[in-house]
């Protein structure tokens, strides 16, 4: 059993192609956090477009959703002028709205644990200096 856990993208979309590389990894990691994991409306977009070439894939992101599995815990209208600074200060990266409002999420649920395929999040600080706690698979 583990901590608050944020979801990203890759492993959002990884738990449900199976045949994803991923898969198995995101599978295992989902089993061990306790419902609902936490993400938001632009994860949920990005995900839903990368599934939507499989049958149901954007109904199962959706599903999820509906079960209670995800919980969208986060306002882009009230977090609009933090995310432009995000956005701004990692301009180089470059970011992506979806990761913005990840970083912004770890920095509003300090104690949470974020699930990512996206090796940018060793880059990106929350509260401009502070690692955020992530999970992802081991290097190959």
């Amino acid at each position: 059993m583990r901590r608050e856990t944020l979801i990203d993208t890759g492993p959002l979309v990884a738990f449900l192609n199976r045949r994803d590389k991923y898969h198995t990894w995101a599978k295992d990691q989902l089993q061990e956090s306790v419902p609902p994991l936490l993400t938001c409306e632009a994860v949920l977009s990005e995900s839903c477009f990368l599934l939507s070439g499989y049958k149901q894939g954007p109904e199962a992101v959706l599903d999820l959703v509906e079960r209670g599995l995800l919980a969208i815990s986060f306002d882009l209208e009230q977090e609009a002028a933090s995310l432009k600074r995000l956005l701004s200060r990692y301009a180089g990266v470059p970011m992506a709205l979806a990761d913005a409002c990840l970083v912004r999420m770890s920095e509003l649920h300090p104690d949470a644990v974020l699930l990512t395929l996206d090796s940018d999040f060793r880059i990106y600080r929350r509260n401009r200096r502070a690692v955020i706690p992530t999970l992802m698979p081991p290097v190959r």
